[in-house]
């Protein structure tokens, strides 16, 4: 089964363009828990995301889609990095969560990829044998 526990930092929503993390001894925990999920063989994926003053948005009315600037005022919390992770059970991942090293007041969300037995057969066959770079998702 596949997770991906996004980090919501707190504060990152108004954050400064080009802010990264810059406490060394934090960088070295997560660095460790990384390692962690690598050497346990669970972790597919990580990576942290700038913030959303550099970010945009699409957003869509009547088939036409606007493009707006980033930062986004009335967001109060936004994704700062995430995990992709492969495991055997919700509980497994839960687990994972727990041990993350992360500051007061911030948060792991972790949702469960859809896989494409979650899809009834019609949606399965409208998704027929696409194929995602060598990572086949269909039939």
């Amino acid at each position: 089964m596949r997770f991906m526990m996004l980090v919501i930092p707190k504060g990152y929503e108004s954050a400064d363009p080009g802010t990264v993390p810059d406490d060394p001894e934090a960088v070295a925990r997560m660095m460790e828990y990384n390692e962690a999920l690598q050497k346990a063989g669970v972790l597919l994926a990580l990576d942290g995301l700038h913030p959303p003053s550099m970010g945009f948005r699409v957003s869509y009315s009547g088939g036409t889609p606007t493009v707006v600037d980033g930062p986004f005022a009335e967001v109060k919390e936004v994704v700062g990095g995430y995990w992709m992770i492969e495991v055997a059970s919700r509980e497994e991942a839960v687990e994972w969560a727990k041990k993350a090293p992360m500051a007061d007041d911030e948060i792991i969300e972790v949702r469960q990829v859809q896989s494409f037995d979650d899809f009834p057969e019609e949606v399965q066959d409208a998704i027929g044998d696409f194929d995602m770079g060598g990572k086949e998702i269909g039939r």
